[in-house]
């Protein structure tokens, strides 16, 4: 894991343990996110909802590509996973491929929300 990377994780678990982070896109990834959506790396940021399920529980693999995980609007990691089709997307996030596990980490999401956070990683939104 690169240093961005351990980063993020020492962030999301001060996080998660009630501290404050120091708010930068290196530790934020929600700040993160929204600056690749304002540079045009992908289409529309997320959601209040949606954004707190991706910036818990995607955001671990999918922002410096940890075990092989295609990063955050990165059209060229994503072409070859979008080409085997939705449902082949989505059942690999349900059941676990490679490295993900299964639900990706996100108990709280349902098959719609899965479908919207591809949608927004992808660079489709």
């Amino acid at each position: 894991m690169g240093a961005t990377g351990r980063l993020i994780a020492l962030g999301l678990l001060l996080a998660a343990a009630g501290c404050d982070p120091v708010a930068d896109e290196r530790s934020d990834p929600t700040a993160a996110a929204n600056a690749n959506a304002q540079a045009g790396t992908e289409a529309v940021p997320l959601a209040g909802n949606l954004m707190q399920k991706w910036s818990r529980s995607c955001v671990l693999c999918h922002v410096d590509g940890n075990g092989g995980a295609p990063r955050l609007g990165n059209a060229e990691e994503w072409q070859p996973r979008l080409a085997k089709g939705s449902d082949i997307l989505l059942q690999h996030t349900l059941e676990g491929f490679n490295n993900m596990p299964p639900l990706g980490y996100c108990m709280s999401c349902e098959r719609d929300d899965f479908v919207a956070l591809i949608d927004f990683m992808a660079g489709a939104r």
